[in-house]
């Protein structure tokens, strides 16, 4: 039974922590526009968890909030719950965080994450517990925690102005990790676009793409998860655009685990196109 907990609670941490960290981003954004969504987390075909997530994205802002819970047959085995937030200037490049924060709370267990940013670099690190200083566990620099994104702004695809978004433009770059603890690379390749449809929100065309995992700092080698999830072929997150931007933010993820494939679908899926409100110069009478 101890063994089954600690299982559940691996494959639920990624809902937990807002880790679906599966995206690259390149390009402006074209005009305001906002999602909410909800998914449902299924391990070996059995909800293991539930999350809702909220995007706002303008031409010069970008802020996105994730909660996460147990739910199904994994509340009679764990209990969890979380909450995920970023927020900051949105560039030409992409969404440019100045705050990322995560809280968890797993089987009585608490652990927070607070970063600010100067730029692409981590200015504050405020990490609750701190990590185990390990022998085998590959050491942090100040090196690690520049030209970074957190895991909630980096799951999602800005896609350049001029290119098809709907093309495998969304599975463009390697996108540099820091989540608080390990410093990591996804990659993604495109494989295919593939028409979804779900009953409350988005139907269309969404752009399928193979995820790799190389581990750079912060984690320990000789662990036998890390060394699946790195030579892991069977990672996969299907994208669809956020109406009125360049954005693209995931539908579907699938992950190949040692206990089973976890899969976080869309529920519901509403995006909207935001009008711009533009200034009125009035003549003075």
């Amino acid at each position: 039974m101890t063994n089954l907990r600690a299982a559940f609670a691996r494959a639920a941490r990624p809902l937990l922590t807002g880790g679906c960290v599966l995206a690259g981003l390149a390009g402006p954004a074209a005009a305001d526009g906002m999602l909410s969504a909800k998914y449902a987390l299924s391990l070996g075909g059995i909800e293991i968890g539930r999350a809702n997530l909220i995007v706002q994205a303008t031409d010069t802002s970008f802020e996105a909030a994730g909660t996460g819970r147990v739910s199904g047959i994994a509340r009679a085995l764990s209990s969890g719950k979380g909450s995920v937030a970023a927020r900051g200037p949105m560039t030409s490049q992409r969404p440019m965080p100045t705050v990322f924060a995560v809280n968890t709370e797993a089987d009585g267990k608490a652990e927070s994450i607070r970063m600010t940013f100067a730029g692409t670099t981590v200015k504050e690190l405020d990490l609750e517990p701190p990590p185990k200083p390990l022998p085998d566990r590959i050491e942090l620099t100040d090196a690690h925690k520049t030209n970074i994104i957190d895991p909630l702004s980096g799951a999602f695809v800005m896609v350049a102005a001029g290119k098809d978004m709907l093309s495998e433009a969304a599975c463009a770059r390697p996108i540099p990790i820091f989540d608080g603890r390990q410093r990591f690379d996804v990659t993604l390749t495109f494989l295919r676009t593939e028409e979804v449809k779900i009953e409350k929100g988005y139907q269309g065309t969404a752009v399928v793409c193979r995820v790799g995992y190389e581990p750079v700092a912060g984690h320990r080698p000789t662990r036998s998860t890390v060394k699946y999830m790195q030579a892991n072929k069977e990672m996969f997150v299907w994208l669809v655009p956020i109406a009125g931007t360049r954005l693209m933010a995931p539908f579907k993820v699938s992950i190949a685990t040692m206990i089973g494939t976890a899969v976080l679908e869309a529920t519901s899926f509403e995006t909207n196109e935001v009008a711009k409100t533009l200034p009125v110069n009035a003549p003075k009478r």
